[in-house]
């Protein structure tokens, strides 16, 4: 079975790289045995990370236009594939492609500020069949913005798949080994994402 994952969020800045990089990586973790980790980015930055600390059984492939995203998963009929999008801001045609052939959506976001009107704004270009679910990044675990932020998501109706917490080994693994707080939170997210996809071909 192919599962098409993708990362994405219109706003840069909020840990889309991070979540396809340790998605790919939680991938062994819960004994699929590894994953397709595709670059949908122009900025490229799945692909330097993944140059700096290659990942055991995860395969990078870089597609930076529509018609590169479309070719290669034609060629692809099995396996998990995860793909990191670009921030919408110039490459939206590139976010709606990817969105309009993955299978569930991961957003990432962050707590406070103005992240829920940009959340909103990717969660209206996702179709409504579309499985999707919400991650908080970089989060300060017990403050009142991330409870907050998770009432306001949950009170909406839109789930939220899992808290990343903010720590320096999760955020900056680009230049050492995944994290392996991060891999044991992203593959709850993972877990989640896969069984989501499942159901909706059932």
């Amino acid at each position: 079975m192919r599962i098409v994952i993708a990362v994405a969020n219109l706003k840069g800045g909020v840990g889309k790289t991070t979540t396809a990089v340790y998605l790919a990586g939680a991938s062994r973790r819960i004994s699929y045995g590894g994953a397709i980790l595709m670059d949908a980015d122009p900025q490229a930055s799945a692909s330097e990370w993944f140059e700096t600390t290659p990942i055991p059984n995860v395969t990078l492939i870089e597609a930076p236009t529509v018609r590169l995203i479309g070719r290669q998963l034609e060629q692809i009929s099995d396996g998990l594939i995860i793909i990191d999008t670009p921030p919408g801001a110039g490459d939206e045609k590139i976010v709606r492609s990817v969105v309009e052939q993955a299978d569930v959506i991961v957003i990432p976001t962050r707590a406070g500020g103005t992240e829920p009107t940009r959340v909103q704004a990717m969660l209206d270009i996702i179709p409504e069949t579309t499985p999707r679910g919400i991650i908080l990044c970089a989060a300060r675990t017990g403050t009142r913005d991330v409870a907050e932020m998770i009432e306001l998501w949950e009170e909406a109706g839109e789930k939220v798949w899992g808290t990343i917490p903010e720590r320096v080994s999760i955020a900056g693994a680009a230049s050492a080994d995944l994290s392996v707080i991060g891999l044991v939170c992203y593959d709850g997210v993972l877990r989640q994402a896969i069984a989501a996809a499942k159901r909706r071909r059932r």
